[in-house]
């Protein structure tokens, strides 16, 4: 693969880590992140839920969730979903201290709030390397089927723009060659 991808939703849990965890499957450079001040998971009701700081391992968010109420969680998907996390990484990371991670060449964001965080963000970083970046949202809502549906539509695009890069090379060399 040529290019090096971010995934990017609002927690680094759900929509950003399905097409995380499927695109490294692929074989693709890919990272994750989510732009919210906290890690937020359902509760017990919409009034309460649980919030983390990105950095908490998603083994200790698995125990904690599993101590509280294990039926709820595992009804609602969420220890299923903090089981593949645990097996794509360790814990959720914040994109706007990414930058130790390196630049990406393409960036994909899941809901147009993150999108519009992700662009600021960029726009206020030192631009030492001055390289360009394709920043893309797929706007997918934040449950667990939309977000395996997005992951697969968003790794069938990020295989077009593979295939027009090699396309690309092989004109150019056609062109070498002439």
């Amino acid at each position: 693969m040529k290019f090096r991808y971010a995934m990017v939703c609002s927690s680094n849990q759900n929509r950003s880590m399905e097409a995380h965890s499927l695109f490294k499957r692929e074989g693709f450079d890919v990272s994750s992140y989510g732009t919210g001040q906290h890690v937020k998971l359902p509760g017990p009701s919409l009034r309460e839920p649980n919030v983390y700081d990105f950095g908490t391992p998603y083994k200790h968010m698995f125990d904690d969730l599993r101590r509280k109420d294990p039926e709820l969680y595992k009804r609602n998907g969420i220890l299923p979903m903090l089981k593949r996390n645990l097996a794509v990484k360790s814990a959720p990371q914040r994109w706007q201290e990414n930058a130790a991670d390196g630049s990406f060449d393409v960036v994909l964001t899941f809901e147009e709030k993150v999108f519009d965080m992700v662009i600021e963000d960029l726009h206020n970083r030192n631009h030492v390397l001055m390289k360009p970046v394709l920043v893309i949202n797929l706007e997918v809502k934040d449950n667990h089927e939309e977000a395996a549906i997005g992951a697969r539509l968003a790794l069938l695009l990020c295989q077009e723009l593979e295939s027009f890069e090699a396309w690309e090379e092989s004109i150019n060399m056609c062109l070498l060659m002439l």
